[in-house]
């Protein structure tokens, strides 16, 4: 019935499209306008990539957390270790810098030595009171060895906090407002007006300030995705031409092919504003992938358009033969390129959702584009020249060709043993393969703001907040001396662990009020004994000062109280055994039935979402199996041939899997989608020979050995040609600056060069192999729709 409803289709697509022309160009012309007008609705994103869907409970936790105690990466840190700061000039400069960053409107608060208040006991008034650390100008040397001093010996509360003791690191930290923090005021103002101000304090002081906190990383991070937009653009647009023009040696060819690609990313581009989604890491990577993925339609069309003039030099016939042979199986191409895309739809990520839809709709535009504009373009020039189809007479393809017929027709036998080993050893390496949930594993490790990174994990322990949140399920709660020796214990497990930074707490607060009350004395800085904790508290009650303290540890109740560290960059299996560790000792320590606890964090939050990933896009990989199956069952209505054609495509992905394993390469957010990409990009390979294949039969009456022979001549150059393009396409994604782009491009070119050996050699050699068992009734059967028609041209179309 289908075969039926679709014979002539493509036929009656040619002489629709050639009959017109004008109005077309016109539609299409019109329809680019209309998209770039999207551009302006263009968005960036300014919030931390969340993984994990709304009403996953780690999720919900994480914003039942930012409801009690607000926004928690809106910290930016300043640290500098040298020595001649702590002359009086840079000294006081660098009191200046915190009350200049004090000024922003876009700062809630600053805390530095400028304003730092010491929490001392007022004998007459009974309670505590904060009084500054410095309360007279600083003149002389001994004025600042004296601050800094009193600061370092006197003050464990600002440990690790405030300043290093050991390598006598001292640093500033801002709070941004946190209505900002996620949107692109905090963007601006970190770009333009931190950076200047920083800038400025370097030049006057020759002292290197190194900065970190979240919001501060996020912002490089998000503008380094923007910087590589371009770039990734270009190279594409550049690589790609480069190889178009050596094979087909056409300035004409070359330049149609790159209109249609460019006019893709205007789609693109105008897709992104229509939708309205914001510009991420992967979504920046769809421009230049339209072009890597639109560029092999362009050779098969021109390919197809060159070989038509070549045999008989009728135009208006090459031109409908191009849209009528090669039309459905580029169609069932794209669709499979697309499939592979659409996949992530399925997934519970809004990051990988809205990826899959813009990934795959522009995927299909490309395709439309290449139908429409390759024919319409050729009709109105003059029909190429000798020299222009020259590369369809090389003799390196030649010999690359009889290279492939000969391993086909004698090699069978290793073909098979090597890919046996190859998966043997394929397999070995995925059981190799580790799972990266590090939040900055993938950012560009050669900006300044990376070695920063690395350089507050040495000095102060992380930059990745872990927030640990305690319920009493009784209002003031919190501040009973039973919890407080609670959560110091449990602070003192913290404490044990290296990869952890000092916890910051009410009990810190509550152990400077016991050394505030014995007049500041160092050793006293310690959890108040039974006898002493309730007249210590009754002065605490009274200090209005240390009750805004509270806020930022105990919730407005006085139920639920927060214990902060930081973590440093770790494996994710150390980050597992970290987290496991707290969670057993937080049930010890916090008996279920009389608090309820639960750990969370930015750094948490991304590990559970980068496993929640990996288990979605495991699902979603084998849905785009199954879904290009379904095309193959529809395309050849045979469970043989399903099974032959999935084979070439599923060995190159293991193989790749396996290479990940031996060569250390995690599974993470980046690297799990090659495995989708690549079995979508490399199935093309598969239905045009098949394709081809399907045409062969029915002229070679149904001979296989003969068929095979002559799929594999006619499609060898476009596939080795697409391939090429592809592998190199992907490339250029190795020139970014964040690891994870530089794996995704590395191991999607590696995957479709496999992929593309394994459709010209194990493809027919599997095909010959079974020649018996598919040369039945099943295979004679007519397909459901025919791949490559063939029907009578008529040339007078074009006329």
């Amino acid at each position: 019935m289908v075969a039926k409803l679709t014979q002539g289709f493509w036929a009656r697509v040619a002489r629709i499209i050639l009959r017109n022309r004008i109005l077309i160009l016109i539609l299409i012309a019109s329809l680019t306008f209309l998209m770039s007008m999207q551009w302006d609705k263009m968005r960036f994103s300014n919030s931390q990539a969340n993984l994990l869907p709304d009403d996953h409970p780690v999720n919900i936790e994480y914003q039942n957390f930012l409801k009690q105690f607000g926004e928690e990466g809106n910290a930016i840190v300043f640290a500098v270790s040298d020595s001649t700061l702590y002359s009086p000039t840079n000294f006081n400069r660098w009191n200046k810098l915190s009350k200049q960053l004090g000024a922003f409107p876009e700062v809630d608060f600053v805390i530095s030595t400028d304003n730092l208040q010491e929490l001392v006991k007022d004998k007459e008034n009974k309670n505590f009171i904060f009084k500054p650390l410095i309360q007279k100008e600083i003149k002389t040397q001994k004025d600042v060895d004296t601050i800094i001093n009193h600061l370092f010996n006197d003050l464990p509360f600002y440990d690790n906090l405030l300043y290093n003791g050991e390598s006598r690191t001292i640093r500033t930290v801002m709070y941004l407002d946190k209505d900002i923090v996620n949107t692109s005021v905090r963007k601006d103002f970190i770009l333009e007006d931190l950076t200047h101000l920083i800038d400025n304090f370097e030049e006057e002081t020759g002292l290197d300030v190194r900065i970190s906190g979240m919001p501060y990383i996020r912002t490089l991070n998000s503008q380094n995705i923007i910087d590589e937009i371009g770039k990734f653009i270009l190279a594409a647009l550049g690589v790609t031409s480069l190889i178009f023009f050596l094979f087909f040696r056409s300035f004409r060819a070359t330049f149609i092919s790159m209109c249609v690609v460019i006019i893709g990313v205007m789609w693109a581009f105008g897709t992104l504003g229509l939708l309205q989604y914001e510009i991420t890491v992967l979504t920046a990577l769809i421009p230049p992938l339209i072009i890597v993925i639109g560029i092999p339609n362009c050779i098969f069309l021109i390919n197809k358009y060159q070989q038509e003039v070549k045999k008989h030099g009728n135009q208006a016939l090459s031109l409908q033969r191009v849209i009528s042979k090669v039309g459905n199986a580029t169609l069932m191409t794209n669709i499979t390129t697309a499939s592979g895309f659409a996949t992530f739809i399925i997934t519970d990520s809004k990051l990988l959702k809205e990826f899959g839809i813009v990934a795959s709709i522009n995927i299909l535009g490309i395709f439309i584009l290449s139908l429409l504009i390759i024919p319409i373009v050729y009709s109105f020039m003059s029909l190429p020249k000798t020299k222009h189809l020259k590369h369809l007479n090389k003799k390196w393809i030649d010999a690359f060709v009889n290279w492939m017929e000969h391993i086909v027709r004698e090699k069978r036998i290793t073909v098979y043993v090597t890919s046996i080993m190859l998966l043997v050893l394929s397999i070995i390496g995925i059981y190799q393969i580790k799972i990266s949930g590090s939040p900055i594993e993938d950012m560009p490790k050669g900006e300044q703001f990376f070695k920063d990174i690395r350089f507050f994990e040495q000095e102060f322990d992380g930059i990745m907040p872990v927030e640990i949140v305690i319920d009493t399920k009784k209002p003031k709660g919190v501040l009973k001396s039973a919890t407080l020796k609670r959560m110091d214990d449990l602070s003192t497990v913290i404490e044990e662990i290296p990869e952890l930074s000092k916890p910051i707490s009410v009990v810190n607060l509550i152990k400077y009020s016991k050394q505030a009350f014995y007049n500041g004395i160092p050793k006293y800085y310690q959890l108040p004994t039974t006898q002493e904790y309730s007249f210590i508290m009754d002065m605490a009650r009274k200090s209005s000062s240390e009750g805004n303290l509270l806020k930022s540890f105990v919730d407005s109740t006085g139920q639920t109280a927060r214990i902060t560290t930081y973590m440093k960059d770790v494996k994710t299996e150390r980050m597992e055994d970290i987290d496991a560790r707290l969670l057993e000792n937080m049930a010890k320590i916090f008996p279920s039935d009389r608090y309820n606890t639960y750990l969370t964090g930015s750094a948490l939050l991304f590990l559970k979402g980068t496993k929640y990933l990996v288990k979605n896009l495991v699902l979603s990989l084998a849905f785009a199996i199954f879904l290009i199956a379904l095309f193959m069952a529809f395309l050849f209505r045979s469970f043989k041939m399903i099974v032959i054609s999935l084979i070439p495509n599923l060995l190159p992905l293991v193989i790749t899997a396996g290479v990940m394993g031996f060569v250390g390469v995690p599974i993470k957010p980046s690297t799990i989608l090659v495995f989708s990409i690549a079995f979508g990009i490399s199935v093309d390979d598969t239905i045009h020979f098949l394709a081809k294949y399907r045409q062969e039969l029915a002229t070679h009456r149904w001979q296989i050995k003969k068929s095979v022979y002559a799929a594999l001549r006619e499609t060898g150059v476009s596939m080795f040609y697409t391939s090429i393009v592809l592998f190199f396409g992907f490339s250029v994604f190795i020139i970014s600056n964040f690891g994870g782009t530089v794996a995704l491009g590395a191991l999607v070119s590696a995957t479709l060069l496999f992929a593309m050996l394994a459709n010209l050699i194990l493809l027919p050699s599997l095909l010959l192999s079974l020649e018996r068992n598919i040369a039945n009734k099943e295979v004679l059967r007519k397909p459901q729709i025919d791949i490559l028609p063939i029907e009578e041209d008529n040339p007078k179309d074009l006329e």
